[in-house]
C-alpha cells in the first residue's frame, strides 16, 4: 500500500483549516486516513507557533515506513527538523512562454519599422510645393 503524508482540508468556505494526515495515496483528499499527525492553520500569522503543529516522532515513524510527504508537508517537516528537503530550482519559471515571446518580437519589429519611417521622413528635405507658373 502506497502511503502519503498530506493535508486534509477542513473548515468552512474561505476559512481553511488543514489536518496533516497519513493516508493511502489512493484515498480522496478529505476521505479516510490512517492517522492524524498534526494540523496547519494558514489563517494564523507566519510566526505563530500554533500555525503548524506536528508530532515529529510519528512523522519519523511513518517516513521510515515508506510514507511519501507532499511538497507542502515536506516543507513543514524540514522546518521541524524531521527530514531535510532538497531545494527545488526552476530557473525558467519566470520566463514568458513561446507565444508571448513571439508577440514581443512582433511588437519590437513594428516599433522599429515605425522609428525608421519617422527617421526617413525627418531626414528627407521637405519638398516645396511648386509655385504657380501663371506669374508671367
Amino acid at each position: 500500500m502506497a502511503l502519503s503524508i498530506r493535508l486534509s482540508r477542513g473548515g468552512s468556505k474561505k476559512r481553511p483549516y488543514y489536518r496533516i494526515v497519513v493516508a493511502d495515496a489512493r484515498s480522496p483528499r478529505d476521505g479516510k486516513f490512517i492517522e492524524k499527525i498534526g494540523n496547519y492553520n494558514p489563517l494564523l500569522a507566519k510566526d505563530d507557533e500554533k500555525r503548524v503543529v506536528l508530532d515529529g516522532e510519528r512523522a519519523k515513524y511513518w517516513l521510515a515506513s515508506g510514507a511519501q510527504p507532499t511538497d507542502r508537508v515536506a516543507r513543514f517537516l524540514d522546518v521541524a527538523g524531521v527530514r531535510e528537503r532538497a531545494a527545488r530550482s526552476n530557473p525558467n519559471k519566470g520566463q514568458p512562454g513561446d507565444k508571448a515571446k513571439e508577440r514581443a518580437e512582433e511588437r519590437a519589429e513594428k516599433l522599429k519599422a515605425q522609428e525608421e519611417a519617422a527617421a526617413a521622413a525627418s531626414a528627407a528635405p521637405a519638398e516645396e510645393a511648386p509655385a504657380d507658373a501663371t506669374a508671367e
